[in-house]
């Protein structure tokens, strides 16, 4: 009788396994269910995320949290507006880390 339940116990590990291992398939785990906002108000945007594509979400993913109620707002990454925001945004970073 244990040698059977040896059995099922490994089955069920090996079972569990495979399980964990397998990719994900399709939209995946992202955090933006929708194509998200072509603009928002800049003087209302407290930060600014930019999530890339990983194994778990075929693409990339702005997300804006707002200053006043830090609500969160996803951006669509392919509207003109956003991409001026966003490539504005990285050459003031990038210009703020070369002056110090």
């Amino acid at each position: 009788m244990k040698g059977t339940w040896a059995v099922v116990l490994c089955s069920l590990l090996l079972i569990a396994a495979e399980i964990q291992g397998q990719l994900t398939y399709g939209k995946g785990r992202c955090i933006c269910t929708g194509k998200g906002s072509d603009f928002i108000q800049r003087k209302a945007l407290g930060k600014i995320e930019v999530i890339p594509k990983s194994s778990s979400c075929d693409h990339v993913e702005i997300i804006a949290t707002m200053k006043p109620t830090g609500e969160q707002r996803c951006l669509n990454s392919n509207s003109k507006w956003v991409q001026k925001m966003v490539t504005a945004l990285i050459r003031k970073r990038s210009s703020q880390s070369t002056h110090r």
